[in-house]
């Protein structure tokens, strides 16, 4: 017998069972970029090595230990994309989308990192990505929060989030800051682990995002890059929180919030959660003015953010929050007698062309009625249409509900489009 061959480790099936709460979790997400005005882009899972490497940075933990890098048969290094923004970018540049023009956009699609696979952690994992282009001022990047919090709501999960924020000021202000940051880490260095050690010399702003609750302490004492802002950039920071103030968005100013992409500036923010334990970031972003340039387009300012799927999956089991979410089917059909196959045939055709709201499963295969029940239950239909010999013989189909919240009745073929809608009232 030949050995079973199984998916690759933290690369994950999602099994019929699962797939309706990603339906629901991705029409919601639609429906809201839909009302903010975001068009949907679509961009190829596969890129070139050096996009990232330009707009991640190499000394990043993505760049040097998570990317899934190969050479194909041209000898090109590609890489599957570990992030969207990147890649965003580039087809914005490459189709002439953002030079002197505003665009919203939006996409959702797989992520690939080699990371050690853990509960909402994995090696494939699904994101979608809100990015903005051509607005420099302070409503936009408070308009992709509210964006985000909007989608909490529509799922339930606003009690549970809160939102952190901070600005990383320009890039002259930040260089300066990291001189300082450097002098006070080497102060501490002989308490510092050898992450932090290595951070130091490379990124130090990383150091600050350190899980190590000793570095965390040193840090207590640290100067803040808040003190090196200037006028524009501490008035920036301020407007987006009187807009945040005005639509009533709660926050919480986090400095220690640095994100681990390098091309940030000015606003990030994190929204999290403790209902995952130790993985509670669900959905991440911040402005990035310099990207677009960086990768060889014309200066253009942008922010933009993205939201882990898996995590706020993961975030609605954990709350319960998805027992209403219904299976594929609506109605069954229940067929029992000699011909009874072609009339539930043409019934069944006949809800699919007048009701193409409702799921109509129609049985298939043998079975006597008992069994064809416990296929109707195990679908999840909501009601049975049975068509028996008494029924082909009247021109009938009797209407069974599933759940018993109404009687069981039989109706003229003629008036089934009409009285199954009452059903699902």
């Amino acid at each position: 017998m030949a050995k079973k061959i199984q998916a690759i480790r933290g690369m994950n099936d999602t099994l019929p069972e699962q797939t309706p709460v990603w339906q629901k979790l991705e029409s919601l997400i639609r429906q809201t970029v839909s009302s903010y005005g975001y068009s949907e882009i679509r961009m190829p899972i596969v890129e070139s090595t050096h996009l990232f490497k330009r707009s991640i940075g190499e000394v990043t933990d993505i760049v040097e230990k998570e990317m899934y890098t190969f050479e194909d048969r041209n000898g090109d290094s590609l890489t599957l994309r570990p992030e969207g923004t990147a890649s965003c970018v580039r087809a914005g540049n490459e189709h002439g989308l953002l030079y002197n023009q505003e665009r919203r956009m939006w996409y959702i699609g797989p992520m690939f990192r080699h990371e050690r696979p853990q509960k909402g952690r994995y090696r494939q994992f699904h994101q979608v990505g809100i990015e903005t282009f051509g607005i420099a001022s302070a409503d936009i990047d408070a308009e992709v929060i509210l964006l985000s919090a909007r989608l909490w709501k529509a799922l339930g999960i606003q009690d549970h989030v809160e939102l952190q924020l901070n600005s990383l000021g320009s890039n002259e202000e930040r260089n300066a800051y990291k001189a300082k940051l450097v002098e006070f880490l080497q102060l501490h260095e002989d308490k510092l682990d050898d992450d932090s050690k290595r951070r130091m010399l490379t990124n130090p702003l990383r150091v600050l995002d350190s899980k190590n609750e000793a570095v965390q302490a040193i840090l207590e004492d640290a100067p803040k890059l808040s003190d090196y802002f200037g006028d524009e950039t501490a008035a920036h920071f301020a407007k987006v929180q009187a807009y945040l103030d005005a639509a009533g968005i709660k926050y919480v100013i986090n400095e220690r919030i640095v994100r681990g992409l390098d091309y940030y500036n000015r606003t990030v923010f994190e929204w999290v959660t403790s209902s995952l334990g130790s993985q509670g970031t669900i959905c991440a972003g911040g402005r990035y003015d310099g990207l677009v340039e960086q990768l060889g387009g014309k200066a253009t300012p942008a922010v933009g953010f993205a939201m882990g799927l898996e995590r706020i999956i993961l975030m609605l089991e954990t709350l319960e929050l998805n027992d209403d979410v219904k299976g594929d089917v609506d109605i069954y059909s229940i067929l029992v007698g000699e011909g009874t196959d072609i009339a539930g045939f043409k019934a069944s055709e006949l809800i699919r062309d007048q009701l193409p709201h409702l799921k109509m499963m129609h049985h298939c295969g043998a079975g006597n009625f008992k069994k064809q029940m416990k296929r109707a239950d195990k679908s999840g239909a909501s009601v049975a249409l049975i068509i028996g010999e008494s029924e082909l013989e009247s021109g009938c189909v009797t209407i069974k509900d599933l759940h018993g919240n109404s009687e069981q009745q039989t109706v003229a073929i003629d008036s089934l489009v009409k009285v199954l809608p009452t059903y699902f009232a």
